[in-house]
């Protein structure tokens, strides 16, 4: 499977068959990767996404939900598609992580769900434990954190270091976990099924769905988040600024259970 466009011809029978995707076995992990302008960083980033679940004994597909990046990101994935189990969903129209991760979503037939930024700063090779928590029923919700025990940033300059505490400390009316800005989680999908209106603002798709969804145990494990190595950060004024009214509507809905007004 290469892309989300992709045709399937009817078989000459007068009953069709079902569409591919309820064939097959449903996988046991789908790891959604929004990407725009990444491509140079997906075929490491694959490479061991897929060695991660296979040394676990985990079935898994890998979505990639591209924002129209035309860097040769469809022709990255069709090439991956040949030798693991990714699917591409291009979009044409819509822009930002947290709706591309929604995206994601919809496409994924896993029954626990994995979101991980594509520049490689998220160690694939901690999918695994993630997804136990969630399985093993340890936790509603699971995150790599940078700031537990045996967590850290690698080559950080004081102000990012700075930008990143103060939007931890904005974090807490609405979760008290170390670290609230990591975009790299599992969750179960029947969660997410049951979960509250999803309208999440900005790139902080983790802080709706611990909210929305209803996620009162989070358990964190250490990463090391390390500084990409390709390509340029997403990451503007604002979207900052987004994230401030996302706090604030956050908070809204767990005081009163509805967002606030537009």
């Amino acid at each position: 499977m290469a892309t989300a466009a992709a045709q399937h011809a009817l078989p000459l029978q007068a009953v069709p068959l079902p569409p591919p995707s309820d064939v097959r076995a449903a996988p046991a992990v789908s790891v959604i990767v929004p990407t725009f302008r990444e491509a140079p960083n997906l075929p490491e980033l694959v490479d061991r996404i897929a060695a991660a679940l296979a040394g676990a004994g985990l079935s898994g597909e890998i979505i990639i939900v591209d924002d129209d990046s035309r860097d040769g990101t469809q022709e990255t994935a069709d090439r991956l598609a040949a030798r693991y189990p990714v699917q591409l969903v291009v979009r044409k129209a819509e822009r930002g992580l947290s709706s591309a991760v929604l995206c994601g979503f919809e496409s994924a037939r896993g029954a626990t769900l994995v979101v991980m930024d594509a520049d490689l700063s998220h160690p694939p090779e901690a999918i695994p434990e993630l997804v136990r928590i969630i399985v093993e029923g340890r936790g509603d919700f699971a995150l790599g954190s940078r700031y537990v025990p045996g967590g850290r940033t690698e080559d950080w300059t004081p102000a990012r270091w700075l930008n990143s505490k103060a939007a931890t400390l904005l974090a807490r009316p609405v979760t008290s976990c170390r670290d609230p800005m990591s975009g790299f989680f599992a969750i179960a999908a029947s969660r997410v099924r049951r979960a509250a209106e999803l309208r999440p603002l900005g790139y902080k798709i983790g802080l709706e769905l611990m909210v929305k969804c209803g996620c009162r145990r989070v358990v964190e494990i250490p990463i090391v988040f390390r500084n990409r190595r390709h390509g340029e950060s997403k990451l503007t004024i604002r979207q900052q600024f987004l994230f401030v009214r996302h706090i604030f509507q956050l908070a809204v809905f767990r005081l009163f259970g509805r967002r606030p007004p537009e």
